[in-house]
């Protein structure tokens, strides 16, 4: 039976499908070694070799429906000698990852660093990952990044549900913190805001907007990017308002 979950779920495997595609779209026939400027510290090359890299990690683990997480350095990665063919590898990488996410109950509990222990996570997950290092890519060839506004959306939806999750390998997570103060995102292209209030515990959201400390507002894409260290504040595209102390710590401390 096609439930809610299934259908949001085959939704995202679909989304990927297209995103890696994409990407490797985006550097077929690029210098291996030119730099990312949005990853400072990447080529290109490294670039695609940590996304194909997260694919057969994450199929991995979905294909075994893990319990705990596995070690990357387990993971057999095939990586072609010669960096010319990496945007073939990254792309033959779809092939196992929805492969196991397709095959997969997407409630089937399993290990996730985010929230959500279950499969799904991972076929949400892996859009989003994409998605943003697709865009990664596409700054690197000077190439102005397209991202739909549904998943740009979900993208700060799946961000703020799980950036407090990812202490373990962003240390500086754990900062965002404040005494009550809330940032306004919103959206200029569609309908939605989000209000993310810094509490001494950490943060807490809501979609929605109200009084807030500062204000941000530009079209979805933008503000995801935004919200992944991928724009800057100052950017024309965003509007801004309120206090940019609050702003900046917030930025400083999320971006994955």
């Amino acid at each position: 039976m096609i439930t809610a979950v299934s259908w949001e779920h085959e939704r995202y495997c679909d989304a990927v499908s297209e995103e890696i595609a994409r990407f490797a779209g985006a550097v077929r026939g690029a210098d291996p070694s030119t730099p990312v400027p949005t990853c400072p510290d990447w080529t290109i090359a490294e670039l695609v070799r940590h996304a194909g890299a997260v694919h057969r990690w994450a199929g991995q683990m979905v294909a075994a429906r893990a319990q705990e997480r596995l070690d990357r350095r387990r993971v057999v990665l095939d990586l072609p000698g010669d960096e010319a063919d990496l945007a073939d590898w990254l792309a033959a990488g779809a092939g196992p990852l929805l492969g196991a996410l397709r095959s997969a109950d997407p409630e089937a509990p399993m290990w996730a660093w985010g929230a959500d222990q279950h499969v799904r996570f991972w076929s949400r997950r892996m859009l989003h990952e994409t998605t943003i290092h697709r865009a990664d890519a596409e700054f690197a060839v000077r190439r102005e990044p397209a991202i739909g506004i549904e998943t740009a959306v979900d993208g700060v939806d799946e961000l703020l549900d799980n950036l407090l999750r990812a202490a373990y390998f962003r240390p500086d997570v754990a900062k965002l913190r404040g005494q009550g103060q809330t940032l306004c995102f919103g959206c200029t292209d569609t309908d939605v805001d989000w209000a993310v209030t810094l509490g001494p515990d950490g943060y807490t959201w809501r979609r929605g907007n109200g009084e807030a400390d500062v204000s941000v507002r530009g079209a979805a894409a933008d503000l995801l990017l935004l919200a992944y260290g991928r724009r800057r504040p100052d950017d024309p595209r965003f509007e801004r308002s309120g206090d940019e102390q609050v702003l900046r710590h917030w930025l400083a401390h999320s971006a994955l």
